[in-house]
């Protein structure tokens, strides 16, 4: 049997509607049931519960647009924002000036547009039949945050009553999220409330309880929007920017080994992409260190890296042997500023040999304990070489050091301008982050605490226990838990 207008202003009244307020209005006619004068009965419904006083806004977008936003859109006293990504129709007392001039404000979705004066006069959010997917207020969120997945629009040319214009929106929300998942904040806050008009769940909140709600998810949480499947390229991608945000905003630059995050430079792109992580140390490709590859190979990666929006941190060698000069002015010729490599009693010649090709040189330590890389470092010193000191935690671990505790302190703070980030126990097994004996989350936070401007790179030794993007989730993890 066909529900009537009548009905649904019941329903209406019900769930708290009255005269005088404001409604964003998401729909779908289709859930209601069989409805009597179908979309025209649902307007003038609403328009009837919220009287002369009160006023009903619909989105009018492409994607939100169904027969009943469009009814109301064809009313001829309605009023129709301007906007070619994110308009709106309103019928009622203030629907003038909520559509008054949407296309002159910063943001699409945020002060100065339909979506915050609603929220500025008391208005509600109004989902009939639809879930939290629909609800375009939540964009206002997004954008009120201005997180760091939302990118620009293209330039749109388009009609206004002050003549032609074109012009982008910043902070634009973008592809998939998880908004259906949203929906349990707003029933746990106790300000939504829910009911049945027809055969259709209706929830009604008031647009500053939404924003407000979903504001402080995201002040909490940037992710907060997003999903958790690991398929889903949208949500993939988005974490990825905001990673990337939170690393720029560091004094150290986050790197990832070339090793770990891939054998070829398309998937070392691919899965730095997917990490967020722009920066590379190039150590490895196909397999072969990069002191053994032919110079053709090495500046081909390095070009196409920075094509594609990877910086080259550095050259790494796990040893150079004679090779160590070719490698210097292979750095001088990729204009990769450092070159990293093992300190041993050679280091006085490749500190000489860098300086020689203008490139710095960074001597890691691996089969030396804390006294014999601080000797070798204040001689280096000692000559006038302002070569750093790459601190490889693991392998003072693996020393029997305590890394932080023991190793860190033993004269070697003044010449560390990168960490390795791998852990592993003391036997040498290697650990996923956090999980061993090299005192890494205790690195990280002494070295953040002091404004540490050098590299970290998340080291090929992470190989051993998952994925780039494993060893950048335990990095933020740690991050987290200082």
């Amino acid at each position: 049997m066909a529900i009537t207008q009548q009905e649904i202003e019941a329903g209406l009244r019900e769930l708290g509607l009255k005269e005088g307020d404001i409604v964003l209005l998401h729909s779908s006619l289709s859930s209601l049931g069989e409805v009597e004068r179908g979309a025209e009965a649902v307007v003038d419904a609403f328009l009837s519960v919220l009287g002369a006083s009160g006023t009903l806004v619909a989105p009018t977008t492409s994607r939100a647009l169904g027969v009943i936003p469009e009814t109301l859109k064809q009313r001829p006293a309605a009023c129709h924002s301007i906007h070619p990504r994110a308009s709106v129709a309103a019928l009622g007392a203030a629907a003038e000036e909520i559509c008054r001039d949407h296309w002159k404000a910063e943001l699409a979705h945020g002060p100065d547009t339909p979506y915050v004066r609603i929220a500025e006069r008391g208005g509600y959010v109004c989902l009939m039949g639809v879930d939290q997917d629909r609800n375009t207020t939540l964009h206002t969120a997004e954008e009120l945050l201005r997180l760091p997945y939302l990118k620009p629009t293209v330039e749109h040319t388009f009609d206004t009553p002050e003549g032609r214009v074109t012009k982008s929106w910043p902070f634009f929300p973008g592809p998939h999220r998880n908004f259906i998942g949203l929906d349990r904040l707003f029933r746990g806050s106790g300000r939504m409330r829910i009911g049945h008009i027809g055969n259709a769940v209706v929830r009604l909140i008031r647009s500053s309880d939404l924003i407000e709600i979903a504001k402080a998810a995201g002040e909490k949480d940037p992710a907060f929007a997003l999903c958790d499947n690991p398929n889903c390229g949208d949500c993939v991608r988005q974490r990825a920017d905001i990673r990337r945000h939170r690393f720029s905003q560091a004094s150290f630059t986050v790197a990832a080994s070339a090793c770990l995050a891939g054998r070829t430079v398309d998937e070392i792109v691919e899965q730095c992409g997917v990490a967020g992580v722009d920066a590379v140390e190039l150590d490895d490709l196909g397999g072969k260190p990069v002191s053994v590859l032919g110079a053709d190979v090495v500046l081909r990666a390095v070009e196409r890296l920075r094509g594609e929006g990877r910086r080259v941190t550095a050259l790494r060698a796990p040893a150079v042997g004679q090779k160590a000069e070719a490698l210097f002015r292979l750095a001088r010729e990729a204009n990769v500023p450092r070159v990293v490599l093992p300190l041993s009693g050679r280091a006085s010649e490749h500190a000489a040999l860098a300086g020689e090709a203008g490139v710095a040189a960074s001597f890691f330590n691996v089969g030396l304990d804390s006294p014999g890389a601080s000797d070798l470092l204040l001689r280096l010193r000692s000559e006038g070489s302002s070569a750093g000191f790459t601190f490889h935690a693991a392998h003072f671990a693996r020393a029997g050091e305590m890394p932080f505790l023991g190793s860190y302190k033993q004269k070697l703070r003044r010449f560390v301008d990168q960490l390795d980030v791998e852990d592993a126990l003391y036997d040498g097994t290697p650990q996923p982050l956090g999980h061993g004996n090299a005192e890494v989350k205790e690195m990280i936070s002494i070295l953040s605490a002091s404004g540490f401007s050098g590299c970290m790179v998340l080291g090929q030794g992470n190989r051993l226990t998952g994925t780039l993007l494993d060893a950048v989730r335990r990095f933020e993890h740690l991050l987290d838990t200082m």
